[in-house]
């Protein structure tokens, strides 16, 4: 523990909000100064909460800032993780680590969900809460600690501990990406159709698209921007490909009337349903008894290292025997030995 950390927690019993300094410490690593930054951070506008002046008071100017803040802190240490690697790979990995997917689940992994404070009856535009109060968060850090304080919580705190820098950077989510591959591959026809164009209760723009394949309607994805709601469709698209057949069949279908060649597909449908690994679950160890666990560890053990002397020489039976033998019996030497066994010694009765 720093010094600096050591007199905040000396301070910390004659705090009015030690409950929230605590919560704070556990998702940062080091107390707050000013707290009120932090508690703006957690304040969702859905509250409609407003200072002594009539001005509204809520995370929206700390999450504009957190943004681009953690887009610089991001992609410096992508920058440096990953030396000598393109622009164009840097840049993808980078907003997969600061998208609100990712910044959603972080959210919840340290628990900042717990602490946010909204009116308890979410529109559809909250479902990326969370991820807006992290990057409120960062804003608030940024403030009150600066932005080496910024840079440490995301190295120490959220790639180190909370995502596997590698695993974002090597997994694929840009599904609009993979079915354009599949239609090219397959030299089939897509096109993204704007559905509607609206703004919710909060006033915010809302997108929906859909997507056509071959002239057949497909996928519909609604979001707050187009490449959101592209991304939607393209991946509900995606899973009708590989779980619909006579959707599919549709589409070659249709492909064959407007080419007049009857073609089977060339490429395998992506999966989107793969799992999330890069976020670091720490879960419980295992509860099976200490000695119990090492016997069955040290049977595996044996049993492992005799099925190894198995492959090694099947035909031979000697590791067996417990006395090693010098060298190999001979002809004669092995009939005496059967003779003995079958009727003793016979020298002393022919003396």
């Amino acid at each position: 523990m720093t010094i600096d950390n050591f007199i905040d927690r000396i301070k910390l019993p004659f705090r009015k909000e030690k409950e929230l300094y605590l919560s704070l410490y556990k998702i940062m690593g080091f107390f707050p100064h000013n707290i009120t930054l932090y508690k703006m951070a957690l304040m969702h506008k859905s509250i409609a909460h407003r200072n002594s002046k009539g001005k509204p008071v809520n995370n929206e100017r700390l999450e504009f800032l957190g943004d681009a803040i953690l887009d610089a802190i991001v992609g410096d240490i992508v920058y440096r993780h990953f030396e000598g690697k393109h622009e164009g790979f840097l840049t993808n990995t980078r907003s997969k680590i600061v998208q609100r997917d990712t910044l959603n689940k972080l959210a919840n992994e340290i628990g900042i969900s717990q602490l946010i404070l909204s009116s308890g009856h979410p529109s559809s535009h909250n479902s990326y809460m969370e991820g807006n109060a992290f990057e409120a968060l960062v804003g608030a850090i940024y403030l009150d600690r600066g932005y080496n304080a910024c840079m440490r919580f995301m190295q120490k705190r959220i790639l180190t501990q909370i995502i596997n820098i590698d695993k974002v950077a090597y997994k694929e989510v840009n599904f609009k990406s993979k079915l354009l591959e599949w239609c090219q591959k397959n030299k089939v026809a897509l096109e993204f159709k704007l559905l509607e164009q609206k703004r919710d209760d909060n006033n915010s723009p809302v997108f929906s698209y859909q997507a056509v394949i071959e002239g057949i309607e497909a996928g519909k994805g609604e979001g707050y921007s187009k490449k959101e709601s592209q991304q939607i469709a393209s991946k509900i698209t995606l899973q009708s490909l590989r779980r619909k057949p006579q959707f599919i069949d549709a589409v070659f279908a249709a492909k064959a009337d407007r080419t007049k060649m009857e073609e089977e597909p060339v490429e395998n449908v992506p999966d989107v349903d793969a799992k999330e690994e890069f976020i670091i679950h720490h879960e419980q160890e295992s509860t099976e008894p200490v000695k119990e666990k090492k016997t069955r560890k040290n049977k595996e053990k044996t049993e492992s290292i005799n099925m190894v002397k198995e492959d090694e020489n099947p035909e031979d039976t000697s590791v067996l025997k417990t006395e090693p033998q010098d060298k190999p019996l001979t002809k004669e030497e092995i009939i005496a030995a059967a003779e003995l066994a079958a009727f003793g010694d016979t020298s002393s009765d022919e003396k």
